[in-house]
């Protein structure tokens, strides 16, 4: 009998089949058992970088600006701090803080007894000095009809004169002095100065309150324009003008700009900090600004609509400037030119070899290699 191919005896034992023939067997098991029509994957390539949603900015056209940038706080263009003009106890309170209040509306009364008494007496005085100055013009008159007449002498006629002039100067200082005890007494009723809001009332009734104190009854502000106090590098000088236009945010409205004007510039530098500040006029009527904010934006000196990507997107180590593009999945080196920054934004104008809708690598995939293959993650990764 003819021996299989596969076997062969050699002193009474079954030799082992060549490995090649053994791994054949399970792959023809497999085949036999899909139905001999399945075919063997093809080899994948090296695994796709990932990358986070973060770390991917698209080329987009914006207006971009350029200027120094300032920043600083917010505050009211008016503020009274209405301190005491009378000495004594504060008898009645009409606002609290945070009430609206109307230019000569009353905010506070100091005991006024006092001083009703004393203007009261003053009153009595001024009248009985109008009194004797009437009498004393009579007397001239009637002084220099008897003189004319031959009936008196001429040195009395002058006693006559010197008596209307002593009565007249008595008649003056009554009035004066009437007029301080009446403004004395108005000043015991604490009025706002102008239309605002009352932000600090820092009395109570009955506080004893005294002309030499430190502390003020009310403090009103008037909220509708704002001054944004800032500092600019002095070297940034040559773009600050008055007038000119100035874009800001507050941490309140995030997403909001602000529009301010240049009112006023400080014509010193800050020796220790090598800056300049400004005074920006911040219109505010409806109030939705409050001082004490703190506000950045920048002194606008160039603006215009350009290709832009973020700041981060640029490699500073570049040499020539370029940019990393995702196209087709895969990671490229564009070298483009870069123009106008605006520090606020975080952009910057790029033109060359990139185009609007473009994808860029940013922040820390620009270290991806050039040439790799990238997926964008899940952005809930």
């Amino acid at each position: 009998m003819t021996s299989h191919p596969s076997l062969r005896r050699t002193r009474g034992e079954i030799q082992p089949m060549p490995s090649i023939a053994r791994a054949a067997i399970p792959l023809v098991l497999l085949l036999a058992a899909c139905g001999g029509g399945a075919e063997v994957p093809e080899e994948t390539g090296p695994s796709a970088v990932l990358v986070n949603p973060a770390m991917i900015a698209v080329v987009d056209s914006i207006r971009l600006e350029s200027g120094p940038v300032v920043s600083g706080t917010l505050v009211a263009e008016r503020v009274a701090q209405l301190r005491p003009q009378v000495n004594g106890a504060v008898l009645a309170l009409y606002v609290r803080e945070g009430d609206a209040v109307r230019a000569g509306q009353p905010l506070a009364v100091i005991d006024t007894l006092v001083l009703a008494d004393q203007a009261r007496s003053a009153h009595l005085a001024a009248r009985s000095a109008e009194l004797a100055a009437e009498t004393a013009e009579r007397n001239l008159r009637r002084s220099e009809e008897l003189q004319r007449a031959g009936a008196i002498a001429l040195r009395d006629l002058e006693n006559a004169r010197d008596g209307l002039a002593q009565a007249e100067a008595m008649r003056e200082d009554a009035r004066a002095r009437l007029a301080a005890a009446r403004k004395q007494l108005a000043n015991a009723t604490v009025r706002a100065p102008f239309a605002g809001v009352v932000s600090e009332v820092p009395v109570s009734v009955g506080d004893v309150v005294s002309m030499t104190g430190a502390a003020p009854i009310a403090v009103v502000v008037d909220p509708a324009t704002l001054e944004l106090e800032g500092t600019v590098p002095a070297a940034s000088l040559v773009d600050v003008r008055r007038g000119a236009s100035v874009e800001f945010a507050v941490p309140s409205q995030p997403g909001t700009r602000i529009q301010g004007t240049i009112a006023r510039i400080n014509p010193a530098v800050d020796p220790a900090t090598g800056q300049v500040r400004v005074y920006v006029r911040v219109p505010n009527a409806d109030r939705a600004l409050a001082a004490g904010l703190f506000a950045e934006g920048r002194i606008s000196v160039e603006a215009r609509r350009v290709l832009a990507v973020p700041l981060t997107a640029v490699d500073a180590g570049a040499t020539p400037p370029s940019l990393r593009r995702v196209k087709g999945g895969i990671v490229e080196e564009v070298a483009v030119t870069f123009g106008l920054r605006d520090e606020l934004a975080e952009r910057v104008e790029v033109s060359g070899g990139i185009a609007a809708g473009d994808t860029v690598l940013t922040g820390g995939a620009l270290g991806t290699p050039l040439g790799a293959s990238v997926r964008v993650t899940r952005a809930d990764n």
